[in-house]
């Protein structure tokens, strides 16, 4: 667990890999995003992907997955307070692995809720070959909402900026 006074603009955190195979992107496509290119090798093919391809959705979901078992671990949690990018540049195949690399931009104290804190990350998931450009996903660069700021290392509960509580 890393407190918001550990970290630093500049640290770095990478998560280990996960190789993603066609079940697996069938299997999400048919509960969230069931389109043809994501269900049907021979749909994907006359397709815009030219072949079967991850929703985007699920490697975002993947790319938290990765996240949350790396090395970053804030104090509370990771929890989203928004993100400035999502991009999908390139399309996610079968037999591709991907592993996410995060970066802190920037840490600050919350000025209306001693106790919390908020870090800019920003996080890129890359395929196997580690292309950061055109082949990453790009999951943004996010705020995220924090415990632990000095001298109160516990947080029970959370109020987001809309009024929501976790």
């Amino acid at each position: 667990m890393i407190w918001l006074e550990e970290f630093a603009p500049g640290q770095k955190f990478v998560s280990k890999a996960l190789r993603l195979d066609a079940a697996a992107i069938k299997a999400f496509a048919t509960q969230f995003d069931p389109q043809p290119f994501h269900l049907d090798e021979a749909a994907a093919r006359d397709s815009f992907f030219g072949g079967l391809a991850a929703s985007g959705w699920h490697t975002a979901a993947l790319s938290m997955r990765l996240l949350v078992e790396s090395g970053f671990r804030p104090a509370g949690g990771i929890i989203g307070s928004r993100a400035d990018e999502l991009k999908w540049p390139r399309p996610v195949r079968p037999g591709d692995e991907l592993h996410v690399e995060s970066e802190v931009l920037a840490v600050r104290r919350s000025t209306s809720r001693p106790g919390q804190g908020f870090i800019k990350c920003r996080t890129t998931t890359l395929n196997q070959n580690g292309e950061p450009e055109p082949g990453h996903v790009r999951l943004g660069i996010a705020d995220l909402l924090l415990c632990g700021v000095a001298p109160l290392r516990s947080c029970k509960h959370f109020v987001t900026s809309s009024g929501i509580s976790t």
